[in-house]
């Protein structure tokens, strides 16, 4: 992972970001020697999205089992007869 200081973006900014496009390596930025955020593709980041999405789902699933919150294949057939015609 590259590191740049803040103030290396501020002046360099459009060829850090070219690197960026083109290399798809995530950019961490420092300021006073402390990490302070990261610059990511679009594509890298709308794709770690829709995982997180599909990992919180996931994760309220157990969570509904762990809570007995749970239904037998016939009843789930059922709840779900409306969609599934």
């Amino acid at each position: 992972m590259r590191v740049e200081l803040v103030t290396t973006l501020k002046r360099q900014a459009t060829k850090i970001l070219a690197d960026l496009h083109s290399s798809k390596e995530p950019v961490l930025i420092t300021e006073h020697g402390q990490p302070s955020a990261y610059l990511v593709d679009v594509e890298d980041y709308e794709f770690m999205q829709q995982r997180m999405a599909i990992l919180e789902g996931v994760a309220q699933g157990e969570q509904a089992i762990k809570n007995g919150e749970i239904l037998s294949n016939k009843e789930a057939k059922a709840k779900m007869s409306k969609w599934l015609k």
